[in-house]
């Protein structure tokens, strides 16, 4: 199959698999289109569109479903939020977080240690991750209770540099990077994990699949404790941080159905798409991006991509023939990866060269500007508006598809490369021009006394990074990650009478032990205190051992209710389902 078939397929094509027999009248609609655009803005035109696809389907008109769009942001430039923090700040203290990511498993390569480490997957996520910190993660300080982040394992360095620059982690913490022996006391494990860091990990995600289950639970569950009256959650949100890779695992897509069915608003996914797993292209022939909207979409989630960053935006508005936007939709990822590891002038020729109005859209650009034409998962704009457009979404589970590098400023020998996801160490050169992108205040003096332990980086307290970074912290409810042990909600546990009958047994009738669990469980839920917190959540066969007995009272948990009318309706016992 040929690469540009292959990704129409992908796409679904509306119209690669039909003819035009009156292009006039087509570039006419096209053309009224285009006014409504100017003149009304793209909220009035998507709501014509949707009016248009709703009638066409209710006049039996064969238009097949859209599961992708084209290859562009979701969010139209017109539909940005103003972005509220100060940029230049939060891009300074990012550098100095991105330093020591890095330079915390560099100093791990020392000959006398060599535990190894992940470089390049935080390196490409930071923006990612400084957007949310700065602006949406609240901690548990927060009047809502806090939000709950499963974090991506490869990026657990870039979490550790966050919490040095805040002063909850020492020098000699960042040293024992996965030394959980031989620095006890002072040990960080390579991942996330709350047995190792019981008081800062708050949820173990690197098991592939475990995250994006995980995740979903969660909110399911913050869903149920509302619905319930155990704990207002209302305010609270979820961030599952994965990666394009990652999403082959079957456990990561297996349970997308519960949360679109459930309707939890209250889980946002994102997607760190940097187009590559640990040896190669995630899709070398296709694109990523593309397929994993058309699943997502499919399963009943909002999804969002971000793909361009805003140096993108002028050039795509002067595309009036279309002909970039195709190129950007038939370019297959293999491609987009060599074109990161290359240069400006090469994307020139490769990328922008492939058609004569793509190649003359660029003509006034130098190579060095053409080079800095960023993915949208740099840019704080343009991640902002996904988070916020997330958080406000209502009535569907979230997915954030971000477009990144891998190896994002580690320089050439790292950028987009298949080996940068085994790459420990950095040279001399390297971290020499690593200092030099990230503007880091260390001289290479300082890296030439000895380049396997270079410093790590940490303003002063009094410094405008670090106050604001301290501020923003406070306003959001405290830091992340963070894990708090010892609850101080107690719950009153049932006494002794609840557990009287279980004892007595079955005396000589046998009793299976589901059905004796079953007794057990009713006991239980007759405990005035804590009976209320005991709800039947029913996949099948309740039924079978004796659990038909709570529908009248207790009722089958569905947190959107019952809202049909039940077949056995007329039967002391009839199914029924409530939220609450």
């Amino acid at each position: 199959m040929a690469v540009e078939e292959h990704i129409s397929q992908i796409r679904s094509g509306l119209t690669y698999q039909l003819s035009d027999r009156d292009p006039e009248e087509t570039q006419e609609w096209l053309d009224s289109f285009d006014q409504l655009v100017e003149s009304q803005g793209t909220e009035r035109a998507q709501f014509i569109i949707r009016s248009l696809l709703q009638r066409a389907g209710a006049k039996s008109v064969g238009v097949p479903m859209v599961t992708t769009t084209d290859y562009v942001n979701t969010i139209p430039v017109d539909q940005e939020p103003v972005f509220p923090g100060d940029e230049a700040i939060e891009r300074r203290y990012r550098a100095y977080m991105r330093w020591n990511a890095a330079i915390m498993v560099h100093r791990g390569q020392h000959p006398d240690i060599g535990v190894g480490g992940h470089i390049s997957t935080y390196a490409g996520a930071a923006t990612l991750y400084e957007v949310g910190f700065n602006h949406f993660f609240r901690g548990q300080d927060h009047p809502g209770g806090g939000d709950q982040i499963f974090f991506q394992g490869h990026a657990s360095p870039g979490m550790y540099a966050r919490a040095f620059l805040e002063g909850r982690l020492s020098e000699q913490d960042m040293d024992g990077f996965r030394q959980e022996k031989s620095k006890q006391g002072h040990a960080l494990p390579s991942y996330p994990h709350p047995r190792s860091m019981p008081e800062f990990w708050q949820f173990p995600t690197v098991s592939m699949g475990l995250g994006p289950a995980n995740a979903i639970y969660q909110a399911q569950l913050n869903r149920y404790l509302h619905n319930r009256g155990i704990k207002d959650t209302s305010d609270q949100h979820v961030w599952a941080f994965l990666g394009d890779g990652e999403m082959d695992e079957p456990e990561s897509r297996g349970f997308l159905q519960l949360a679109a069915n459930e309707r939890l608003d209250n889980l946002t996914f994102v997607i760190n798409c940097n187009l590559q797993r640990l040896d190669g292209p995630v899709r070398g022939n296709g694109k990523i991006m593309q397929e994993l909207e058309a699943f997502f979409r499919g399963a009943g989630w909002n999804v969002i991509k971000v793909v361009w960053g805003r140096e993108w935006d002028a050039l795509l508005d002067a595309d009036d023939t279309g002909a970039l936007v195709e190129v950007m939709n038939q370019t297959p990822d293999g491609d987009y990866q060599t074109y990161k590891a290359e240069s400006g002038a090469f994307v020139r020729e490769h990328f922008f060269g492939q058609r004569p109005e793509t190649k003359e859209l660029v003509n006034h650009l130098s190579d060095d500007e053409i080079w800095n034409l960023k993915r949208g998962g740099h840019d704080y704009h343009k991640v902002y508006a996904a988070y916020k457009a997330a958080t406000e979404f209502k009535g569907k589970p979230t997915v954030v598809l971000a477009k990144t590098v891998k190896g994002y400023g580690l320089g050439p020998h790292f950028e987009a490369r298949n080996a940068t996801h085994q790459m420990k160490k950095l040279t001399l050169e390297d971290l020499k021009g690593f200092r030099d992108h990230l503007r880091i205040p260390i001289t290479d003096e300082q890296l030439e006394a000895d380049p396997y332990l270079p410093p790590y980086y940490r303003p002063s307290q009094d410094s405008e990074e670090h106050q604001y970074l301290m501020d923003r912290r406070a306003e959001l409810g405290g830091f992340l990650p963070e894990r708090r042990p010892h609850n101080e909600t107690r719950i009153a546990l049932p006494g002794q009478k609840s557990y009287e009958i279980a004892k007595r047994g079955s005396g000589k009738q046998m009793a299976a032990t589901t059905m004796a669990f079953v007794r057990l469980l009713k006991d239980l839920m007759r405990d005035k205190d804590f009976g209320h917190r005991i709800v039947p959540i029913v996949p099948d066969e309740s039924r079978t051992f004796g659990m038909d007995s709570f529908f009248p009272t207790k009722k089958i948990y569905n947190p959107a209710g019952q809202n049909y009318l039940s077949v056995d309706r007329d039967l002391v016992l009839a199914y029924k389902e409530s939220a609450s």
